[in-house]
């Protein structure tokens, strides 16, 4: 066990460390031999393998010509390299670009071009890596990771012979992800200046020598980047990659490795909620002590099973790739306040306008504005159209919808783009959504608004069963009757379909649109 006086002097060398993106080398030269990152089929790399890799990269990105501040794009699912790659940029100077691989080759393509990549790392099994890398003309080198593609330097080759000592003219590097463009293209969001994440927020977080981090998500997405990948980069702990999500596996891995710490969205724990007891008893899930969640609303009824589960550890974010002011709260706060995304914070304020831009009062829902922080105020890359609209003076939006309660706590209801409208009256789908989850037979939710011609829109509920619910009308009446026990009339779905699956992006998010599409064919809504 170290000293007081050296876990200070260790976070002093990791606090100016992190100033140049050199963390990882901190933390190499203190634990080389401690597992860094474990891959999906077992692969183990090493905090001190990891950081010679960083610097080779550095220096293979170098040589093809790149300096600080040009781009790098990253198009693999979760694996040793993604690690490696994000230590690199981030010591290099270069601003990097994770790419969700399940695109189609337009998007990609777009994406590289729009992010003005230099270089591109691109998984082999990412079968659309080559033709995007085809239609992205300014790329000086292109490197292919866990097979060969044609056009492309394998990873192996390109690092051998390169130096993997440290590099000694670090630069801190940042990086830009896209939105998930639900409507027109993705955008990059940019910040000119790159966030660093003080150590004494990991000493928060619980974060110690024994501590063990899981990745279940993609790391490509914002949330698994920042909350697993860079956590356990800045804190120094192993991470546990998953590729795909099997709830039982989920349990087998938090026991076989006694994970500590881990992202999760709300779909990943109705999926774990849904697994037999007697697969749940199986595994021990005690050494489990932070799970952060965010990225979509989370029914209550699905948080307090969670919490009588895995006891009082989760705690819950609001936030976007945008920013934000940073909602948070833990579940001793939670239970006080079920439902809600944490206090108005104090540091960066929040407000609530109605469509006529005026702030509304406690308990009226709106459109949620953050303030942008001084000088830290992100854009969106090349769109300053789009980055005007999100704002209101020195707030701007992510086109969620919510309200304050009296105490200043926040609910979210929905996003702007998903309120349904009838007969003139905002109803928010995922109030109805939050409703229809806890009964017995529904697995998942999607209330949609349909076309009708007298009110315009009609309330609609797209239900997934569990397993061993077959659909019926009897069964439709049911749960519709549910929903009048405990809805106001006017929310209440005035009908009902069954689905054997409900589109959810890679973050968790329900896909309402996709949802939705089918109802309006032919109508001229389709938002």
């Amino acid at each position: 066990m170290e000293s007081v006086s050296e876990q200070e002097a260790l976070n002093a060398r990791l606090e100016a460390a992190a100033m140049v993106g050199m963390n990882t080398a901190v933390w190499a030269s203190v634990q080389p031999d401690k597992p860094s990152v474990i891959d999906p089929d077992g692969q183990t790399r090493t905090f001190g393998e990891v950081n010679a890799n960083a610097n080779r990269l550095v220096r293979l990105l170098r040589n093809a010509g790149l300096k600080a501040g040009d781009a790098v794009a990253i198009l693999t699912s979760n694996r040793g390299e993604f690690v490696e790659v994000q230590a690199a940029t981030l010591r290099g100077g270069f601003r990097l670009t994770p790419v969700n691989w399940h695109l189609n080759v337009d998007e990609i393509s777009y994406i590289l071009n729009d992010c003005e990549a230099l270089a591109l790392f691109a998984e082999a099994k990412v079968a659309t890596a080559r033709p995007s890398a085809d239609a992205a003309p300014d790329l000086k080198i292109k490197v292919s990771i866990g097979g060969a593609i044609e056009g492309f330097t394998p990873y192996d080759e390109a690092l051998a012979g390169l130096d993997g000592s440290d590099i000694t003219d670090p630069s801190l590097g940042n990086q830009m992800l896209y939105t998930s463009g639900t409507t027109g293209r993705p955008k990059g969001v940019f910040r000119a200046v790159p966030a660093v994440t003080p150590q004494a927020m990991y000493a928060m977080r619980g974060y110690n020598e024994t501590s063990v981090q899981m990745c279940a998500g993609p790391a490509y997405h914002a949330a698994p980047l920042v909350f697993d990948v860079r956590a356990a980069m800045g804190a120094g702990c192993p991470l546990i990659f998953m590729d795909k999500w099997d709830s039982e596996h989920v349990l087998a891995t938090i026991d076989r490795y006694k994970v500590t710490h881990m992202h999760l969205v709300p779909i990943m724990f109705q999926r774990l909620l849904a697994l037999p007891p007697e697969v749940k008893a199986k595994y021990d899930v005690s050494s489990v002590k932070y799970i952060v969640h965010g990225a979509a609303p989370c029914p209550p009824e699905v948080k307090f099973a969670m919490i009588e589960w895995f006891g009082p550890v989760l705690s819950e974010y609001y936030a976007g790739s945008e920013g934000g002011a940073g909602f948070m709260i833990d579940s001793h706060e939670w239970l006080k306040k079920p439902g809600s995304v944490g206090k108005r914070p104090e540091l960066l304020g929040s407000k609530i306008l109605d469509e006529q831009g005026n702030e509304c009062p406690p308990n009226v829902s709106g459109t949620i504005y953050h303030q942008l922080p001084p000088g830290g105020a992100f854009t969106y890359y090349k769109d300053e159209k789009k980055t005007q609209a999100s704002r209101v003076g020195d707030y701007f939006t992510m086109g969620d919808m919510g309200y304050f309660d009296d105490d200043g706590y926040l609910f979210l209801t929905g996003r702007s783009a998903e309120t349904i409208i009838s007969g003139g009256v905002n109803i928010y789908p995922q109030e109805v959504d939050n409703e229809l989850i806890k009964h017995d037979a529904v697995a998942d939710s999607a209330t949609v608004g349909v076309p009708h011609d007298e009110w315009g829109e009609q309330v609609k509920a797209v239900i997934l069963l569990k397993p061993g619910y077959q659909p019926s009308d009897l069964l439709a009446q049911e749960i519709l009757g549910f929903a009048r026990d405990s809805l106001p009339a006017f929310k209440v779905p005035r009908s009902l379909d069954f689905v054997t699956e409900l589109p959810r992006s890679e973050a968790g998010k329900i896909q309402r649109g996709k949802v939705r599409a089918p109802y309006w064919e032919g109508r001229a809504r389709q938002i």
